[in-house]
């Protein structure tokens, strides 16, 4: 049977044969390496799932990042993550890193990351709670200008998130303007150029998405189809080439009376 080895730095290194997990499904109440208690989900992504969680010994809240095995292979993802983190500790969108631990998970070992917890939902349960289960184009357009202005802070530091979706934003606060966390981020080995302009059409699918998709788009108005652009990539990216040039776009934007 293959044992799993430890480098001198603590991390845990699976072997050959790493096992799958696609959902932790972990239940309120199950202690994390002795140290945090977890109280709901958050979120998922691609790496894995977010949990909101109590740290025993003080009482505070906190969110932590649990990867799945197959993702995080020789420990190389949560690394990569950790440090991202770092780099990008003083942009308002991101949540801030604490630390890690390693923790077992049906007898595999399995590395958490430790991240500041912010009050919110999250932004596709946030849009159940509208009416219509949509946002007014008016609405629509501050949130992707608050989502621009975050990721553009990311984008000026040669990083990108990487896996932008309703079900990893929190919306904790609204009203002329959105403030807005990311529970997650994703690192890939494509080029970063590649990455941010992945970043730039998923605002314009959040975009579309928060105020009804398909189904209510032939009724908007022509200043948010000319932000949209159908959804076509090639046409988002010739009018946006970078995330900057979409939030000046907005700033600037000419509001329509039916608005």
């Amino acid at each position: 049977m293959a044992r799993n080895t430890t480098s001198t730095n603590g991390d845990v290194f699976l072997p050959k044969q790493v096992q799958k997990i696609d959902s932790f499904d972990l239940k309120p109440g199950r202690k994390l390496a002795a140290k945090y208690e977890v109280i709901s989900k958050l979120g998922a992504g691609w790496e894995g799932e977010v949990y909101k969680v109590n740290e025993i010994s003080t009482g505070i809240e906190r969110a932590a990042k649990l990867f799945f095995p197959q993702r995080n292979v020789r420990n190389r993802s949560a690394r990569v993550y950790a440090r991202k983190l770092h780099k990008l500790r003083r942009c308002a969108i991101l949540i801030q890193y604490h630390t890690k631990e390693i923790i077992s998970c049906r007898r595999i070992p399995v590395t958490v990351l430790i991240s500041d917890y912010v009050e919110g939902i999250l932004l596709s349960e946030f849009l159940k709670r509208m009416p219509g289960k949509r946002l007014p184009p008016y609405q629509a357009t501050h949130l992707l200008y608050s989502l621009a202005k975050g990721i553009e802070e990311i984008h000026l530091l040669n990083e990108y998130h990487g896996d932008l979706h309703s079900d990893n934003i929190i919306v904790n606060k609204f009203g002329l303007s959105f403030e807005i966390k990311l529970l997650d981020l994703f690192n890939s080995t494509d080029a970063k150029l590649a990455n941010m302009r992945d970043d730039i059409c998923s605002l314009i699918q959040i975009y579309h998405e928060s105020m009804g998709g398909a189904k209510h788009y032939r009724k908007l108005p022509q200043t948010v189809k000319n932000i949209c652009c159908g959804l076509k990539r090639s046409l988002i990216l010739k009018k946006f080439r970078t995330v900057s040039q979409l939030r000046e776009h907005l700033e600037l934007l000419e509001w329509e009376c039916d608005w």
